[in-house]
């Protein structure tokens, strides 16, 4: 047989774009029915020319009782093979091997020890240079960032510190001292200069403050509570097309105990800001203002009048479970089960509300690490959230599916859980960003 005609039947016998998304497709839907889902999986495009690499993905073992359960690792131990950088980088191809992957998940792996110390020096080699180079430090964050190197990875994922690190301490102390004169301009000034708009928006913060992550002692702090007014009252002026909304004042708390955190150790339920010199709390409060700030910078209408940006995630959320569950889709459909009625305070808050607080900052680094695609990526999180209960959902009525959704049974969770939902979440997102055909209606 000539070459050319051993061509043509070798190209004809791999499977078309489409089969292998169906059958992936059928699988993930096999996945939500009970069985285990590995961890992060690593998708691969079947190549003409070479057969898809075997990638490993994390397993339960790699999930160990430290604040992050990383797992993936680089170079070679003397006990197992080698592993390719793409296990602590998103993957870029369409399609993965669904049973390649699960058993790989099946086969001995480097224990948390080993894989912390191998992120710790990819962030810290990436961040010891003169100039980061933020589309690694964008893959390295997506997977948790080490919780001491967390406040500077965060001002560089959003843009509010340079990267380049002779500029960086100039253009901080810059931006804090802009800070705290908006403050002395806008907030530190007696109700006679407000207007009654102005007073009234001043009143509603002062009263959110209190209720802002009710179950963290931490947050009931007087000066705390405070050092939130500051904030969001100096974002809202600033910001007058959204003016101050419900929910950002939730925004804000992960960045308070990131920044936080560079001043105060321990367990944050034994934290004092009384502690801290009023200069630190300062340069705590402004780095939270332009974080906050350059985090909204890419969802203001999300917090605009009727916030038309959340109104449209909810949709895409609707159509996104049909298409992957669709029992589920019906059964909400058919108890007349509104997306809105759940899924805005979802993204409102950015989940925030709906798991356990210590579990906010690792959900943040993702959230950051994603960058202006953000909007976009929260409704995959939403759907792989939604569905991590879709057989229980599908055996409640509209009163009980309700209930069940406002008081989520999440406050056991732990890393192995969240890391579980990142996991769907960047599948489908990686298989039906590539084909939004197959959302359509």
């Amino acid at each position: 047989m000539r070459n050319s005609d051993r061509e043509v039947e070798r190209k004809e016998n791999i499977p078309s774009l489409d089969t292998r998304f169906n059958q992936t497709l059928r699988s993930v839907q096999g996945l939500l029915q009970g069985r285990s889902f590995p961890g992060k999986v690593l998708l691969t495009r079947r190549s003409a020319e070479h057969p898809p690499d075997v990638e490993r993905s994390r397993s339960e073992n790699d999930f160990g009782s430290g604040e992050h359960m990383d797992t993936s690792f680089e170079g070679e131990d003397q006990s197992t093979s080698k592993v390719t950088d793409e296990t602590t980088s998103k993957p870029t191809s369409p399609i993965t091997n669904m049973e390649s992957t699960s058993r790989e998940a099946q086969k001995p792996v480097l224990g948390a020890r080993a894989t912390d110390s191998a992120r710790v020096m990819k962030f810290t080699k990436e961040l010891s240079g003169s100039t980061v180079i933020l589309e690694t430090l964008h893959q390295l964050a997506w997977n948790g960032v080490t919780p001491h190197l967390r406040p500077t990875v965060w001002r560089l994922l959003l843009g509010y510190a340079p990267p380049n690190s002779d500029r960086r301490e100039v253009v901080l102390t810059r931006k804090r001292n802009e800070y705290l004169e908006c403050v002395s301009q806008y907030h530190d000034i007696p109700d006679t200069e407000r207007s009654d708009d102005e007073i009234n928006m001043l009143r509603q913060i002062a009263v959110d403050c209190p209720r802002t992550v009710p179950d963290v002692t931490f947050f009931q702090q007087e000066e705390v509570q405070k050092s939130l007014e500051r904030i969001l009252y100096t974002w809202a002026i600033r910001h007058p097309a959204s003016g101050y909304v419900q929910g950002i004042n939730d925004l804000v708390t992960p960045f308070l105990v990131v920044f936080l955190s560079e001043y105060l150790e321990g367990d944050m339920g034994n934290w004092s800001v009384t502690d801290l010199p009023s200069q630190k709390i300062c340069n705590i409060e402004a780095d939270c203002y332009w974080c906050l700030s350059k985090l909204l910078d890419g969802m203001q209408d999300h917090y605009t009048f009727a916030q038309p940006g959340i109104q449209r995630l909810v949709y895409k959320l609707k159509e996104l479970v049909r298409r992957i569950d669709e029992p589920l889709s019906r059964h909400m459909e058919e108890h007349g089960l509104e997306f809105i009625q759940f899924a805005f305070r979802w993204f409102n808050c950015l989940l925030i509300r709906e798991i356990p607080f210590h579990l906010v900052t690792r959900l943040w680094d993702t959230y950051l690490a994603e960058g202006d695609a953000l909007p976009d990526f929260l409704v995959y999180i939403s759907a792989s959230f939604l569905l991590t209960w879709s057989d229980k959902l599908q055996k409640l009525d509209f009163q009980e599916m309700v209930l069940f959704l406002q008081h989520l049974p999440t406050h056991n969770w732990t890393h192995h859980e969240l890391e579980m939902v990142l996991s769907r979440a960047y599948m489908w997102h990686t298989m039906f960003n590539s084909c939004p055909s197959h959302l359509s209606s």
